[in-house]
Parts: C-alpha cells; sequence; structure tokens
C-alpha cells in the first residue's frame, strides 16, 4: 500500500514539475497538489522504514508549486498593438468584398431561391 502511494506521489511529482515550466503551468496545481497528498499518505504509511522517496516526493512538489506560483504572479499578459490589428481585420474584410464582388453570380443556378436578411437584402438592392 505505501508503495503505489509512493509511485502516485512520485509519478505526479514529476508530472508537475513537467507542466510548471510549459506555458500549461496553471494546470501544474492540481498534480502538485495530489503528489503532496500521496506524500503525505506515504509518509503516515511508512512508520520506520526508509524515507528518502518521499523527501523526493515533497522536493519535486514543492519545486513545481514555486515555479507555477511565481509564472502566476509575475508573467502578465501583454496586449500588443491592437490598431494593426484592426487595419488589417479592414484590409481582409475589404478585400473579401472585393472578391465577392468580382463573382459572376449569373453562373449560378437557384441563385433566386436564397433568402437573405433585411439588411443584406437592402444592401444588395442599392449595389444593382
Amino acid at each position: 500500500m505505501k508503495r503505489l502511494f509512493i509511485i502516485l506521489g512520485f509519478i505526479l511529482a514529476v508530472l508537475a514539475v513537467i507542466l510548471s515550466v510549459t506555458p500549461f503551468s496553471k494546470i501544474a496545481y492540481i498534480p502538485g497538489i495530489a503528489a503532496f497528498i500521496f506524500g503525505l499518505i506515504a509518509f503516515y504509511l511508512a512508520k520506520q522504514s526508509s524515507k528518502k522517496p518521499i523527501q523526493l516526493i515533497f522536493l519535486l512538489t514543492i519545486i513545481s508549486l514555486s515555479l507555477t506560483t511565481y509564472k502566476a504572479i509575475f508573467n502578465k499578459a501583454e496586449l500588443g498593438n491592437t490598431q494593426t490589428l484592426e487595419l488589417k481585420e479592414k484590409e481582409s474584410e475589404e478585400k473579401a468584398i472585393e472578391e465577392l464582388e468580382g463573382l459572376d453570380l449569373d453562373e449560378f443556378e437557384g441563385v433566386e431561391d436564397i433568402q437573405f436578411d433585411d439588411q443584406t437584402q437592402k444592401e444588395l438592392e442599392t449595389q444593382n
């Protein structure tokens, strides 16, 4: 029983360390806390036997939780220049409109059967 908790704690502690250094660091808390709990259970079941693996579990868990907390506190999301993004969006919209205007809709059968909403219908009438 003690071996099971040590193995689970070690696997989850290593997983927490790996997740804490990746961009998915916010989910590293889950395996970190689970590894800490399994380490505590193994510690209480160990009694007088060797506690070195349990200490390793605690060490890895503390490292991963420290890294994750550090990244959560000191990393801030930076917004880029939104004006350039808006300009690119307008340009792509204009290009799409130009491409649609260049299409010959008479080639398609059943074009007359297409139903548009009121605003689109008004726009089409003003263009024709």
